[in-house]
């Protein structure tokens, strides 16, 4: 090959690189608006495969009615609690918002058994009987914490609306995505072998293991804590249960527990209400706070899959960057880098799917 035909052939590629780089660059910035969704429905349909290939059996091989009985039990599974919570939260802001217009905002006097608490007795008595008595004094005091805290709140209640609407829109797709997921998996499979080659099967292989055992044990878990948590705070009549429940979510999620959340209100709750609804209320928190011992076990299979630090890392650097659907993304993103940067080190030629 003389020296102009090199040059050419060198041109000619450099051009068609660039093309495709163009290319793939648009197909992202096309995609960029849809892909939080297109990414939490395959995690969804991901999680959901087992089951969905047990129905389609029970069907008699109908995969799309079968995709479509998940799909619709997913949904109300999903709307029906968050339209309770939501109801709740937004009556109670409505409520505050309405009280504060009219000048009829009470705070009621604290219970004399505030005073016994060891530690914080006293100094919280004192500050709260100055907000019952006083509460001019006490938004001048902390009025900079105070409209902090407010705007984180409305930020907060704001980013969970879009995750609520995010999420619905993830499940419908996660049903499109079980309708095809025999072709899908077939193009997955193939993808990681083009990418990794001998390996790419065993690295497709932990990519499903991962996606499952973290949207079950971690994701699901926080769910369901948080809808019990939810429950018991409306049953009891507890103020913006719906906010109360989303902070237990988040906090689930991070692996702090909902018993943060749980020792707030029902320190409010033994100051002013009846002593046997803060003790029931009581009972069924603390059942609600262990039940992660049983759960997590049973939704994991073989335990964590990840460090319990990746998780937490993962969440809070994901709802940094991508708000609340990035406490989801952020957790199952990180702890699928985790594992494939292990399976990537390991040494043996066969590396065995985690979880």
């Amino acid at each position: 090959m003389n020296e102009k035909s090199f040059l050419k052939n060198t041109l000619e590629s450099a051009i068609r690189i660039v093309i495709l780089f163009i290319l793939i660059g648009w197909c992202f910035k096309i995609l960029e608006p849809f892909l939080g969704i297109m990414m939490w429905g395959v995690i969804i349909a991901v999680t959901m495969y087992p089951l969905h290939v047990a129905v389609t059996k029970r069907l008699g091989g109908r995969a799309k009615l079968s995709a479509a009985i998940l799909t619709g039990i997913l949904l109300l599974v999903i709307i029906v609690p968050c339209l309770f919570l939501g109801g709740s939260m937004i009556s109670g802001l409505q409520g505050l918002v309405s009280l504060y217009q009219n000048g009829g905002v009470k705070v009621p006097q604290p219970s004399g058994t505030v005073l016994s608490w060891p530690v914080i007795g006293k100094e919280l008595y004192n500050l709260w009987k100055t907000a019952a008595e006083n509460p001019g004094e006490v938004i001048k005091m902390y009025g900079p914490q105070l409209t902090w805290l407010f705007n984180w709140v409305v930020s907060f209640v704001s980013q969970a609306g879009m995750g609520f609407l995010m999420m619905l829109a993830s499940i419908a797709v996660a049903g499109i995505v079980l309708v095809y997921s025999q072709e899908g998996g077939i193009a997955a499979r193939n993808l990681f072998i083009r990418m990794a080659g001998d390996q790419g099967e065993n690295f497709s292989k932990v990519t499903e293991v991962t996606i499952r055992n973290v949207a079950r044990g971690i994701i699901g878990v926080a769910f369901i804590q948080a809808a019990l948590a939810g429950l018991g705070f409306l049953v009891a009549g507890v103020p913006l249960a719906g906010l109360w429940a989303l902070i237990a979510l988040l906090l689930a999620i991070v692996q702090v527990g909902v018993s943060p959340v749980s020792i707030v209100v029902l320190i409010y709750m033994f100051s002013t209400t009846n002593t046997l609804t803060a003790v029931l209320l009581t009972i069924w928190l603390i059942l609600v706070s262990l039940s992660d011992n049983v759960l997590k076990p049973l939704l994991l299979g073989k335990g964590a899959p990840v460090p319990m630090l990746v998780i937490f890392l993962g969440s809070i650097g994901g709802f940094i960057f991508e708000g609340f659907m990035g406490l989801f993304l952020g957790a199952i993103i990180l702890s699928l880098g985790y594992k494939l940067v292990l399976a990537w080190l390991e040494e043996k030629n066969h590396i065995e799917p985690y979880g």
